[in-house]
């Protein structure tokens, strides 16, 4: 299989869906607007990965608040990719995003929290926002489910604010973890080894620090979701 590329809109001379197929594999290319502002994702190259997410089940948890362009620029690239990306949320119907500096869109809850299994997903994803992570914290089956990802070996990507979620779960410590610079004291006093890089891979964890990061948080997470393709877990 050869190599794709997520192409930004430059690169498809701004239009709409372009389609490079490589094999029996196709990945979908266009310009999005998000944020009322047009935002892509530059030559984010996804070597050899895409049949192997070809059904990868994924659980991006969030509540109200959670930063807009964090959930739905990696829930786009994981569905490109193959995967089956759900929306997993305390609350029932719909869910509120954060839009920078105001409220966003609201997205459909594909599972509620009290019927998600951590079994029934082979990984992980967890936006940040101020305001969703700080919630999820304080829910005990949501910090259970993040927790039970970590002991089975699943891969996770975190980013922004969403650490705050891992630290409450008891599974940061010995962590090399980045995220949204006011968290740091937070993680390091959590047993965490927090640095400032746009992103970081620690076993079955990569994260980021912010929006900015998202061409690199969507390339690492996409190469570390791979290697739970087909095998459901992957050791730490």
């Amino acid at each position: 299989m050869g190599k794709a590329e997520l192409a930004s809109p430059a690169d498809t001379g701004g239009g709409g869906e372009q389609r490079k197929k490589f094999g029996n594999a196709a990945l979908r290319v266009g310009g999005e607007r998000i944020l009322k502002r047009r935002w892509s994702i530059s030559k984010i190259y996804l070597e050899d990965v895409l049949e192997q997410l070809n059904g990868l089940k994924v659980a991006i948890l969030v509540t109200d608040g959670f930063e807009e362009v964090e959930m739905v620029k990696p829930r786009q690239a994981l569905v490109d990719a193959g995967a089956d990306a759900r929306i997993v949320s305390p609350k029932s119907g719909k869910v509120k995003a954060w839009a920078s500096t105001e409220w966003g869109q609201e997205y459909p809850v594909d599972v509620e929290l009290e019927q998600a299994r951590p079994q029934d997903f082979e990984a992980l994803v967890l936006p940040g926002g101020v305001m969703n992570p700080d919630k999820l914290r304080i829910d005990a089956k949501a910090v259970e489910f993040v927790r039970s990802f970590f002991e089975e070996g699943k891969p996770v990507a975190v980013i922004c604010h969403g650490p705050w979620t891992l630290i409450e779960a008891g599974v940061a410590s010995g962590r090399r973890i980045t995220s949204w610079p006011s968290l740091k004291t937070d993680l390091r006093n959590s047993g965490a080894r927090w640095v400032d890089e746009e992103v970081v891979v620690d076993g079955t964890l990569v994260s980021s620090r912010k929006p900015d990061d998202l061409p690199a948080f969507i390339r690492e997470m996409i190469k570390l979701f791979s290697s739970a393709g087909g095998r459901g877990q992957r050791a730490a």
